[in-house]
């Protein structure tokens, strides 16, 4: 739970310390919001396109040793970022949009891991941990992006590049450590009543990448690829689910990436005040407000029926409500504390929401899930949020309060698609576990009839 949430706090970091220098990158570089806009995009979207392959590869390969890779990979290419010449805007952007690759695979695979090493009763509160991490890194990038700047001037953005480099190789050597757990290990533990000491571990050997090719691995990934995404489209909590996720991810993406621009252009503050609060907004709502949710979502479960997604619904109503509020004309005192209130909110429905794709999921799909779950939320949402965002203040003067207002209203069609969702999730969460019990069923049938021919053989012997 920790290591998986340490990937994620490099990831926050890393991406907010791009927007925490955003000033010194568009003065350097010579460009608007408009530019940096397509820098966040860029990275969103290959995001988005290599996020269900890689939950292809998690389902297949060793997960945790795939991270630890990939995130040594990205540490390196983010620190590249930062020697690119002022006169390469397009060559950052393609750095940037190459470190999407990087959290694509770490995210669904990730989720995955967490999803075998948790059973259903404490997934809530395991994702809650993971994800209140995401938020320190975002909370740590905004910050140490904004004070580097103006600290070290014209080039501090550069260093603010180098930071993440370090803690991410730290990051990727735990993962490497991590053990492999057993795909759907938590599952049969689940149906047997057992506990977290009767964990699998997978097998220590992993199979060979392309034992017969490159190009014969690339055709069945994607024969593979459409049988996965069949099998998860036909899972209707997993329709519902995606659509939702997909008009929430896209107004999440456009609040966060823009929010400190209001409070520099509407609220009058500075670049470092503005990444600051905005900071603080995410830490102090987003940590209480994920574990509250991660409580919620497994002391709720059972309570009434379809609670894994009836309560990131009314969660997202409630956050896009109190942040709708806060754009009325007030004190900056109180705009801070009802925008503390919608980002709690926001944040509580994911620890349930993800717990709930992965009681959908079978064990053996979650990867490709997550991707799936990654794929809807970044492509169809997250992606075009930051351009879409900074077009519609630019008609208006730069007025972010304005664009806001006009994006936020989406979050309620997504709460009402996850409501779509509620008499469904139940039924699939039970064909998972009948497949499970069927599975453990076959395994012990197949293992008894192996003892008994053994003991067969043995009879035999002896009368010889």
């Amino acid at each position: 739970m920790w290591v998986v949430g340490f990937t994620l706090l490099i990831d926050g970091l890393d991406q907010y310390i791009v927007r925490g220098s955003s000033d010194q990158i568009k003065s350097a570089f010579h460009v608007g919001d408009t530019g940096i806009s397509v820098l966040f995009s860029a990275f969103i979207l290959v995001n988005g396109i290599i996020t269900l392959p890689a939950g292809y590869l998690g389902d297949r390969w060793n997960r945790t040793r795939m991270m630890a890779v990939v995130i040594v990979a990205w540490s390196i290419m983010s620190a590249v970022g930062g020697l690119v010449p002022t006169s390469a805007f397009g060559l950052l952007v393609v750095i940037r949009a190459s470190l999407g690759a990087g959290q694509a695979v770490t995210d669904p695979s990730g989720s995955s891991v967490i999803a075998d090493y948790y059973g259903t009763e404490r997934r809530g509160k395991a994702f809650s941990i993971q994800q209140c991490l995401s938020y320190v890194g975002l909370g740590m990038g905004l910050a140490i992006g904004g004070a580097i700047g103006p600290l070290f001037g014209g080039h501090g953005w550069r260093l603010a590049f180098f930071v993440s480099i370090v803690p991410g190789l730290i990051v990727a050597y735990m993962c490497w450590r991590l053990p492999e757990p057993s795909r759907g290990t938590a599952d049969r533990a689940h149906v047997t009543h057992g506990t977290g000491d009767q964990l699998e571990l997978a097998d220590k050997v992993s199979p060979p990448l392309f034992p017969h090719g490159f190009r014969r691995f690339f055709v069945d990934m994607m024969n593979g690829l459409r049988m996965d995404v069949r099998t998860i489209l036909a899972i209707p909590t997993m329709r519902y689910a995606l659509v939702g996720v997909s008009t929430v991810g896209f107004v999440v993406t456009a609040v966060a990436t823009w929010m400190p621009s209001f409070y520099q252009n509407q609220l009058h503050q500075t670049q470092q005040a503005a990444n600051g609060t905005f900071g603080a907004l995410a830490i102090l709502g987003g940590i209480p407000g994920t574990l509250l949710g991660g409580w919620i979502a497994d002391r709720w479960v059972s309570r009434f029926m379809g609670a894994r997604v009836v309560i990131p619904a009314v969660c997202i109503v409630v956050s896009a409500a109190l942040f709708m509020i806060s754009f009325i004309p007030m004190a900056f005192a109180l705009v801070f504390v009802v925008q503390l209130g919608g980002f709690m909110a926001a944040t509580a429905s994911v620890p349930a929401l993800r717990a709930g794709l992965s009681d959908a999921a079978p064990a053996q799909l979650r990867g490709a899930g997550f991707g799936a779950f990654n794929l809807a939320s970044v492509v169809f949402g997250a992606a075009a949020a930051p351009l879409i965002t900074s077009a519609i203040a630019e008609q208006f003067g730069d007025n972010y309060r304005t664009a806001f207002l006009i994006i936020l209203p989406i979050a309620f069609l997504g709460a009402a698609f996850l409501m779509l969702a509620r008499k469904h999730i139940e039924s699939d969460a039970a064909k998972v576990f009948e497949a499970v019990v069927t599975a453990m069923a076959a395994q012990q049938q197949e293992e008894a009839r192996y003892a008994a021919e053994a003991a067969h053989g043995s009879d035999g012997e002896g009368e010889t």
